[in-house]
């Protein structure tokens, strides 16, 4: 596996120390990071769809989250005595509990999450403040 020195973003770059810290953390791999499977669409220049398959999830299983800058979708299984008794011949489809975090740039709100058959899709959009957003200055005028 290649690894990249980020050491000179540190050194170079004065509040740029988050995304410096989030492409090294992203650089390791646990094995754990397939789990659960999602797609993360662009649906067009501002607005963004992060979409979860979560079969044998209930609505009331699964939590987000967001906190400063960072997206969390969890969910916690207890799992039944019945679970216990069963005996699968084979067990595809897991129901464990889990934690994936995504983080979010600049301005990026959500708008709706929404789960439907065994898929949770969360609508996220770049909202740009005024203060912000580009501005032509006249010339000459007082």
């Amino acid at each position: 596996m290649r690894t990249i020195d980020l050491s000179p973003l540190y050194r170079s770059f004065i509040g740029f120390d988050r995304l410096a810290s989030a492409l090294d953390s992203s650089s390791v791999s646990t094995g754990h990071d397939t789990y659960p499977p999602y797609n993360i669409e662009s649906l067009d220049e501002n607005r963004y769809r992060v979409s979860m398959a979560l079969a044998g999830y209930g609505k009331e299983d699964i939590t987000l989250t967001v906190e400063d800058t960072t997206l969390t979708v969890a969910a916690k299984v207890e799992h039944q005595e019945s679970d216990k008794t069963r005996k699968f011949l084979h067990r595809g489809i897991t129901q464990r509990s889990f934690e994936r975090k995504f983080q979010l740039g600049e301005h990026i709100q959500i708008r709706e999450a929404d789960f439907e058959n065994g898929l949770l899709h969360i609508d996220l959009e770049r909202v740009i403040p005024e203060e912000k957003k580009p501005k032509q200055i006249a010339i000459g005028v007082h």
